[in-house]
């Protein structure tokens, strides 16, 4: 198994379209939990990096997420 390193590792940049947004880490392995979490208020920006401790970013509000993948935009709970 390849083992990433701080220089390699995915980036994704978080913008939060309104107030209240929560950015969740998650953590690897075989027990996932909650690692970090972050709230953000419209019109900041959050920059996250996938690393060995931390495998899903889990975004609930609206805010549009960038990856080298592409954009999406995550939306509330309606």
């Amino acid at each position: 198994m390849e083992k990433r390193n701080s220089q390699n590792s995915e980036y994704v940049v978080i913008k939060a379209l309104d107030d209240g947004v929560s950015v969740i880490g998650l953590t690897r392995g075989s027990d996932t939990r909650f690692h970090h979490s972050e709230k953000l208020d419209k019109g900041e920006v959050l920059i996250a990096q996938f690393t060995e401790h931390t495998s899903a970013i889990k975004i609930r509000g609206n805010a549009t997420i960038l990856t080298q993948y592409g954009q999406v935009e995550s939306e509330m709970k309606k």
